[in-house]
């Protein structure tokens, strides 16, 4: 029988990968805070890491992929990581850094991917080809700080608040 907590832990990041098909702004999306709240709330460290996943592939199979998901995919499964450290004291403090934290790897990481994948096509393969790449990605960085900041409080709180008056919701240790 499954927990009432793992279900309500599961359909908020499944919740989340269904939001991605709605139209938003470029990189305004849940999926940071998805990773994250999924490494910060399940117990079992495999279900962290399994059911986000699970939900940020099966929605890619219908938005599609490209050459460098591998980027993306290693800086979800890095927030993953980031959501596991939070967990040890979750506070406003914390989960804030957070995802201030995932947003910035995010945008460095896959920005790196950019330039070097290129081989010179976009961007040199230089010092500055990669401060090019990083320069050309900034007007979208507010998009991606802002969705990673309001979707990890709308589930981070939301969660928070609903295990004051869902007592089956709280973590129980057998």
């Amino acid at each position: 029988m499954l927990r009432p907590r793992l279900l309500t832990i599961a359909g908020i990041i499944v919740l989340a990968a269904i939001f991605r098909f709605l139209p938003t702004p470029p990189n305004f999306a849940p999926v940071a805070a998805m990773a994250m709240f999924g490494g910060a709330y399940f117990a079992d460290r495999r279900m962290a890491f399994l059911v986000p996943l699970a939900a940020m592939l099966l929605s890619d199979l219908f938005l599609g992929f490209h050459g460098l998901m591998w980027a993306v995919y290693l800086s979800f499964i890095a927030m993953v990581g980031i959501g596991i450290l939070v967990a040890r004291k979750k506070n406003f403090f914390t989960i804030t850094a957070g995802a201030i934290s995932g947003s910035i790897l995010f945008f460095l990481v896959t920005n790196f991917a950019v330039w070097a994948a290129g081989g010179g096509m976009f961007y040199p393969l230089t010092l500055e080809g990669l401060m090019m790449s990083y320069t050309a990605a900034l007007p979208f960085f507010h998009n991606t700080l802002a969705g990673d900041l309001l979707f990890t409080g709308v589930f981070f709180g939301g969660f928070e608040l609903a295990q004051r008056y869902v007592p089956a919701l709280q973590l129980t240790r057998s």
